[in-house]
């Protein structure tokens, strides 16, 4: 499990493809609009989206000649879930230890 979170969290530990992310979370849109919108060039928006796609972030889509991303928000919510059921399992650690220093 914690295996497939890896490539998932190498790919968002960019903060240009967070920002990648956010703008698609607006709509579908090619490499040269994302680079219209962020600071950064056509070519490394292009590679920023091969990172996001191979970690199942996002999809690209053919609209005419144009060739669109989306986010995969089923990747995304996959990750909080698996992230949720870490959390909770730390927290019923935490729990069984404060227990047992109480009751010392």
């Amino acid at each position: 499990m914690t295996t497939a979170l890896v490539p998932v969290f190498a790919a968002l530990g960019d903060e240009t493809r967070w920002n990648i992310l956010a703008a698609l979370g607006e709509g579908d849109a090619s490499a040269s609009t994302l680079a219209g919108r962020l600071p950064v060039t056509r070519q490394a928006i292009a590679k920023h989206l091969a990172v996001l796609q191979e970690a199942g972030l996002v999809e690209s889509v053919r609209v005419g000649r144009e060739l669109r991303y989306r986010v995969l928000g089923a990747q995304l919510s996959a990750t909080a879930r698996r992230l949720d059921r870490i959390g909770a399992e730390w927290d019923r650690r935490l729990a069984t230890i404060k227990r047992i220093a109480e009751e010392m």
